[in-house]
């Protein structure tokens, strides 16, 4: 299985924070469903009590744990993002 590497480099590893400036965000959006797209394959045949091949934290995790936090993060990303907007055009929530 071919192993994929973040934006980030060694001089500078925060980079994934800024990579949308020098990228369109059509392009972010269609790497992104890609992505999805990709991973719901590899976990469609499993079972959520499958467990990782690498600890996390020190200790075995999961399927259920592992797509959980990808949820969790991808909410709390989300709230962030709309704190933005919301600091950008002044419109609140409904």
């Amino acid at each position: 299985m071919r192993r994929t590497t973040g934006p980030w480099t060694e001089e500078n590893p925060d980079r994934e924070m800024r990579v949308a400036v020098a990228v369109p965000i059509a392009q972010l959006l269609d790497e992104y469903e890609a992505r999805c797209a990709r991973y719901r394959d590899l976990v469609a045949p499993l079972d959520l009590d499958t467990p990782s091949k690498r600890p996390v934290g020190g200790r075995p995790v999961t399927l259920r744990w592992i797509l959980f936090h990808l949820i969790e993060e991808t909410a709390r990303h989300n709230g962030h993002l709309d704190i933005l907007r919301e600091l950008a055009d002044g419109v609140t929530g409904t």
